[in-house]
Parts: C-alpha cells; sequence; structure tokens
C-alpha cells in the first residue's frame, strides 16, 4: 500500500519490487520533478528513479512554498523516511545539493544515512560564504537565470507563461540566499561530486569543499559545460552513475 504522505513529495518514474536501489533526485532553483523525467531510460533496470515534488511548481502549483531551505529538508525527510529502508542514494543538483545534503544528515540523526550523496553544481553546505546573492527584482532574477540557461528565455518572454513560472523561481531564490549553510556533522557516506567546466556558479576546487563534508570517500567527476551541463551530458553522467551505483550494490551485498 502506498503512503499518501510519500505520494504527495514523490513523482516514481521508475519504481517496482525488482529496484533494489532508490535515486532520489532533487532539483535546481525553480525546478521541479520533470527535470528528471528521461533518467530511468540511462539507469539501470533495478534502480527506481525517484525525483522530489517541491511545492509550489507542476502539480504541486497550488501548495505554499516552504519559508526556508532548512524547512523545505525538514518536511521531506518527515515525508520519505520510509525510503531508508532501502539502499537510498540521493541525487541532487545545484539549490537541490543543498536541499538532498539537509536531507541525508537527518537520516543519519536517525541512524539511517542515505548509501551515498550525490552532489551538483553547488558549493559545499560548509563553504558557502563570499557567494553572490541570487535574488533581486524580477527583471533581475530573469536576467540571473536566462544568463546560464538560456532556453528559459522563450518562457519568461510569455506573459502567461512567465506568471505561471516566476513565482517558484523567486521563492526559490530566496531560500538559496536565506540559507547561510555553515559546519554539518561529518557524513557517514560516501559523496559523489559533478560540475560543469565553465560553470559560473561554482568551481571544480570548490565542489571539491564536498570532500570536507563525509568521514567516507570523495570523488569529482568534471564534465564539459556550463551549470546546466547535466542536459548535454546527460549519457556521460548517467553512465558514471550508473558505475556508482554497481560500486555501491556490490558493496552492501558484501557487507551484508
Amino acid at each position: 500500500m502506498s503512503d499518501p504522505r510519500e505520494d504527495r513529495w514523490l513523482r516514481r518514474y521508475r519504481d517496482g519490487d525488482g529496484c533494489e536501489t532508490k535515486l532520489l533526485c532533487f532539483a535546481a532553483a525553480g525546478a521541479g520533478a520533470s527535470a528528471y523525467r528521461t533518467w530511468a531510460l540511462g539507469l539501470p533496470s533495478d534502480v527506481a528513479v525517484l525525483a522530489v515534488r517541491y511545492p509550489g511548481r507542476e502539480d504541486r502549483f497550488g501548495d505554499p512554498f516552504a519559508p526556508r531551505l532548512e524547512a523545505l529538508a525538514d518536511e521531506i525527510a518527515n515525508a520519505l523516511g520510509g525510503l531508508t529502508r532501502h539502499r537510498l542514494v540521493m541525487f541532487g543538483h545545484s539549490m537541490g545539493a543543498s536541499v538532498a545534503h539537509e536531507v541525508a544528515l537527518r537520516f543519519q540523526e536517525w541512524g539511517c544515512p542515505p548509501a551515498a550523496l550525490c552532489v551538483s553544481g553547488r558549493r559545499a553546505t560548509h563553504a558557502l560564504a563570499g557567494r553572490q546573492m541570487i535574488s533581486g527584482t524580477d527583471d533581475e532574477i530573469i536576467a540571473h537565470v536566462v544568463g546560464f540557461d538560456a532556453s528559459r528565455a522563450a518562457v519568461f518572454a510569455d506573459p502567461d507563461l512567465r506568471e505561471i513560472v516566476l513565482p517558484a523561481v523567486r521563492a526559490d531564490y530566496h531560500l538559496v540566499d536565506d540559507y547561510v549553510g555553515g559546519p554539518r556533522p561529518l557524513l557517514d557516506c560516501p559523496v559523489y561530486g559533478y560540475t560543469g567546466d565553465t560553470d559560473s556558479e561554482v568551481t571544480p576546487e570548490q565542489m571539491r569543499r564536498w570532500g570536507e563534508l563525509t568521514q567516507e570517500t570523495f570523488r569529482l567527476r568534471v564534465l564539459p559545460g556550463g551549470h546546466f551541463y547535466l542536459r548535454a551530458q546527460e549519457a556521460a553522467l548517467l553512465a558514471d552513475l550508473s558505475d556508482v551505483l554497481d560500486g555501491l550494490k556490490s558493496r552492501t551485498s558484501t557487507a551484508s
């Protein structure tokens, strides 16, 4: 029987009895679960592909936005704690990396850390000082989005689409700016980092600082592209993730 709380917070692109590993995906600011709609096609068939449904967009358009990133992580962790019964791997891009890290810490505090945390295109939680603040006027926010994602320009140029899309972007940008991060307990799971080699939001050197947040191993993969490298490089990214997931499967099978 499905859990109503899980159903509210999850979109299941693939899930079933044969899916021993659950990949839980967290989208970037302004985006939603649909950012991961194609991933099941590029990952092994025994991997469930689950995407977090943030409030205030897509099929949760009428739900209120979270007041703070930490509050969003609290809600997600409380709703999705049942996933920790499985081999759970978490992937977050940009803002999603911070949310995924906070959720992973909550699961760990409850005695059930994920099997791995995968972070993409985002400075480490304890190394956010000095970053550029990104919220401002609506025109400034739109300029920032289009600056690293030109594909969104047409959406914002359409008044009706702008009215639908902009509130989630605005709310998430405020979440990101208000989130100060800082010291956090070390994770008891490996961390895998991903970034684009020309990302204007984070450098590979800044991404490597995620390695300071785990007692386990850390590894960084740099792929060609900017902040949304993972679109053009989806096949390469999912091939690497498949190797990561296969290694985790072997590791947990040996441990058991």
